[in-house]
């Protein structure tokens, strides 16, 4: 009964009434909780869906609103809104841990409050919402707990090594590093010189009067060269 309430304020959270609330309920149910009771179905086929509609919703939106943008940029934006650390702090704000179906064992080890966990709830229901009531629904939701922040991550964006890193990210590529490759001149007239690497490849090379200043020059050559 306790879960019960809990999905109605969930819906009121979300400002959407389920048509069917099996659809919710079965978003809400880890597959843990198979092992433990008769549930038949885990939550993971709808976060398999929700995972493509957030894709799509999030990426038509940033297209319209935000029309200077490169296409890397927008992948890296879009990346910043639906990445797993972005998704479990919506899912906290809707206390998605408190309503989960989980095993004794998941709930044990800390499953409520583990942040792939909740993220992939959050896109369970979103995906559940999509086979609800549709795109439209989906996309009242995005506007209201995702989207708001779309402007504050692009002005971290505006960073060329944190939009460097978005970007190779979103490739499902491992952060980027830089190494110092040379460094010239008087202690106190010292010319870097940075690679950017990524995936052990030295894709650019920055200067600079400081190593910070050298890595960020590296970042945007290298952003230039991924958006050939």
């Amino acid at each position: 009964m306790k879960n019960e309430r809990n999905e109605k304020i969930l819906e009121k959270k979300l400002g959407i009434s389920f048509r069917n609330p099996k659809l919710l309920h079965t978003a809400l149910v880890h597959r843990s909780y198979l092992n433990e009771t008769q549930e038949p179905q885990s939550n993971e086929r709808f976060e398999f869906l929700g995972d493509a509609v957030l894709e799509f919703v999030v990426s038509a939106n940033l297209t319209v609103s935000f029309p200077d943008l490169q296409e890397g940029e927008l992948t890296a934006l879009r990346a910043r809104l639906v990445n797993t650390e972005s998704l479990a702090s919506v899912a906290t704000k809707l206390n998605l841990g408190d309503v989960l179906y989980l095993s004794r064992g998941e709930e044990g080890g800390g499953g409520r409050k583990n942040t792939a966990l909740l993220a992939d709830t959050f896109e369970a229901v979103v995906g559940a919402l999509f086979l609800d009531q549709g795109i439209e629904a989906c996309e009242k939701v995005v506007a209201h707990l995702i989207l708001p922040r779309a402007t504050d991550e692009l002005a971290h964006l505006k960073d060329p090594k944190s939009l460097l890193q978005e970007l190779v990210q979103a490739q499902g590529k491992r952060a980027p590093f830089y190494k110092v490759v040379n460094e010239k001149g008087p202690d106190h007239a010292k010319m870097f010189t940075v690679a950017a690497v990524v995936e052990d490849e030295k894709i650019a090379i920055g200067m600079g009067k400081s190593k910070k200043e050298a890595e960020e020059e590296a970042a945007k050559a290298a952003l230039e060269r991924l958006r050939e």
